[in-house]
């Protein structure tokens, strides 16, 4: 799943995009911004926040209880936000929850390392 959500980040993929994330899904940046689904697929549909490549690095810190489930990623993602175009070495903590029998992403915590 997180290799899905890095290339429909790239390639704009909202409705794959929102068949992986929950409704209520929040996203904070690094800057401890928090940000609704919604608002984040609005910035990607306007490229206010443009990814242009994601290249996987690691997959650390599994856990699984029940119907909750977490792992960090990190990923070099070359991306342009609020026009500026970087190359940031990312990690995000990915929150999942079974929701009618389906792993959804509930939460994402991205900071550099």
């Amino acid at each position: 799943m997180y290799r899905a959500v890095s290339q429909a980040m790239v390639t704009k993929d909202i409705d794959k995009l929102d068949h992986i994330l929950a409704d209520d899904m929040h996203l904070i940046h690094m800057t401890g911004y928090d940000q609704t689904k919604n608002e984040w697929f609005a910035q990607i549909k306007s490229e206010q926040m443009r990814y242009y490549s994601i290249t996987e690095e690691n997959i650390k810190n599994i856990k699984i209880e029940g119907n909750k489930a977490s792992f960090i990623g990190q990923s070099k993602v070359d991306a342009r936000i609020y026009g500026s175009r970087h190359t940031w070495r990312l990690q995000i903590k990915n929150y999942f929850e079974k929701r009618n029998g389906e792993w959804l992403i509930v939460r994402q915590e991205a900071s550099t390392y």
